[in-house]
């Protein structure tokens, strides 16, 4: 397994996990967005995407939408005031 590849189920997995997160504890629209984007770093789903759309996404693109979600959870999402009020 290279880097980009245990990167993609690392960071894949997280957001799946905020995603769950969002669909018990907040409201089923966010929880299902975040699953949705999350399918863009799972390996599996990246390389099934690659083969209907005939190209991968860029990793720039990736890194950038990955830096707007971290943001969105712990900035303006209820989950992230949540994530405030517990500790």
């Amino acid at each position: 397994m290279n880097i980009p590849d245990l990167i993609g189920w690392v960071y894949g997995t997280t957001v799946v996990v905020i995603g769950v997160l969002n669909l018990v504890l907040v409201h089923p629209v966010p929880g299902i967005a975040y699953l949705v984007v999350s399918l863009i770093y799972l390996p599996p789903t990246a390389a099934i995407l690659k083969k209907k759309i005939g190209f991968a996404i860029p990793r720039i693109l990736k890194i950038i939408v990955g830096i707007l979600v971290i943001q969105f959870t712990l900035g303006v999402s209820d989950l992230g005031d949540m994530i405030d009020k517990a500790f």
